[in-house]
């Protein structure tokens, strides 16, 4: 009769506990999936608990494990996309190329994950309907206060380099930010809302907006 030692003992607690842990993550994360789903449809008001415990297929008191609300839900849902985009265009400002390649590479990116990304474009759905609802929860407004206004700032300092080395057109920085953002939203809406036989334009329409066509290369 094999005896299991201590020390096998406390590897198993461990293990069970990475296991725990692990299955507990994944059903936050399948949770945080329907709920964006339902909020990007019907909006955070619109949306009850019992529609997400439905679509994840468990019991509705299940959710209140992992949150306290649908409010909860909604806010992580924004922190989390708010700081994943911060901390994309901001590595983007750190990449070792040149600006209006920083600025062609994001486009082109950016573009192949809305043709591939229902996520992306539900989140962005989301994010479009908390900045402009005048009804949110203080602590969510807050968050998108903080935040949302990064990208455009990011972006801003990234094309006034490339104004300095006159490879990026002529205009105000701030306002071209503006148009490459909101062009970019508006097209992961548009492909979020008309999930069939949707084709995005080129990325060359996008890139010939910012970068002076002798750099524009199709490389």
């Amino acid at each position: 009769m094999k005896v299991q030692s201590k020390k096998d003992g406390v590897s198993s607690v461990a293990r069970s506990q990475e296991q725990n842990e692990k299955m507990r993550l994944e059903r936050k994360e399948q949770i945080m999936a329907a709920a964006l789903r339902e909020f990007s449809a019907k909006g955070l008001y619109a949306t009850k608990i019992k529609d997400i415990a439905e679509y994840v297929g468990m019991a509705q008191g299940l959710i209140y494990h992992y949150f306290k609300s649908k409010e909860d839900i909604f806010t992580e849902l924004v922190t989390d996309a708010l700081d994943k985009m911060n901390d994309a265009v901001i590595e983007l400002g750190k990449m070792p190329l040149p600006p209006h390649e920083k600025i062609k590479a994001a486009i082109k990116q950016l573009l192949y994950t809305i043709e591939t990304s229902e996520r992306f474009n539900q989140t962005c759905c989301l994010i479009n309907q908390a900045a402009n609802s005048t009804a949110l929860p203080a602590n969510i407004k807050e968050v998108i206060d903080q935040k949302r206004d990064v990208p455009y700032r990011e972006l801003a300092k990234i094309i006034a380099a490339g104004q300095q080395e006159g490879t990026v057109v002529a205009g105000d920085p701030q306002a071209l930010a503006l148009v490459f953002w909101t062009s970019i939203n508006g097209l992961a809406i548009y492909k979020a809302t008309r999930q069939n036989n949707v084709t995005l334009p080129d990325a060359g329409i996008l890139i010939n907006m910012f970068v002076k066509e002798q750099n524009n290369g199709k490389n």
